[in-house]
């Protein structure tokens, strides 16, 4: 007969199972430090014995790492999502740029159309949250703006409940920051485009908020179709720059 008996599980395997799905559901963050030994251990009711044996596996597991004199954070589990060699690819390449507008534009926008669905009153709390921070900015920061950007459409896969899809996009949005595709904060820069992105994230959000699934998407679309079309455009000014520049230094020389 295909029974066993039960047997209690151990507190420590308790432990790291409620860590493990925190992570896996986006809920503790990669680089973000857990709370000491004896607060953590209070606050999951178990014995600092039983939570120094979860720690243990967690580290074991890759999840976890601990940083002598500052505790223990959750690991950069996103780092391998791809080869440093395939990342220099992407950035040394400027079809890269566009293929990841266009992933992003799909993926994205379905995410949209299932946080419109899923999203519970909680997740749309956060995700108007991070809108109007991001509302409040007067443009004299624009490294601040593109950081309230990507944590709005963050918010956002968060509330589309797929972790796959979650963390698959921030590893890409970490690429992002740091500068692999494009860089976000010379977009913000510009006073039309900065009017412009604000008012399409309202439509995303104003969208998300109503609970309507197709009109998110459209909308996130619609923006991230901006958003190539402002890259288009800035590389065609680079470029006739770089000519110009070269015309110029020519001309100096007769």
């Amino acid at each position: 007969m295909p029974f066993e008996k039960i047997t209690p599980e151990k507190l420590s395997s308790a432990v790291t199972r409620q860590i493990e799905l925190l992570i896996l559901r986006g809920i503790l963050r990669p680089g973000e430090r857990l709370p000491s030994e004896r607060d953590l251990a209070e606050r999951l009711g178990v014995s600092r014995p039983s939570l120094r044996e979860a720690l243990a596996e967690l580290q074991g597991k890759g999840l976890l790492q601990t940083r002598p004199g500052a505790g223990v954070f959750v690991a950069d589990v996103l780092g391998n999502a791809f080869s440093p060699a395939l990342i220099r690819l992407f950035s040394d390449h400027d079809e890269a740029v566009f293929d990841y507008v266009s992933f992003r534009r799909d993926l994205e926008g379905m995410a949209a159309e299932r946080a419109a669905r899923l999203a519970s009153d909680a997740d749309l709390a956060v995700i108007q949250g991070a809108f109007d921070r991001m509302a409040t900015q007067d443009g004299r920061d624009a490294a601040e703006e593109a950081r309230l950007d990507a944590a709005f459409h963050l918010s956002i896969l968060e509330a589309s409940h797929n972790v796959v899809l979650l963390h698959m996009m921030r590893s890409m949005f970490d690429m992002l920051r740091e500068g692999v595709f494009y860089n976000r904060q010379k977009m913000f820069q510009q006073l039309t485009t900065r009017a412009s992105l604000l008012d399409q994230h309202r439509a995303i959000n104003d969208a998300l908020q109503a609970r309507r699934p197709e009109a998110a998407r459209a909308a996130v679309e619609a923006h991230l179709s901006f958003v190539e079309r402002a890259l288009r455009d800035q590389q065609l000014a680079d470029r006739n720059a770089h000519i110009a520049r070269q015309r110029l230094d020519h001309d100096g020389g007769r």
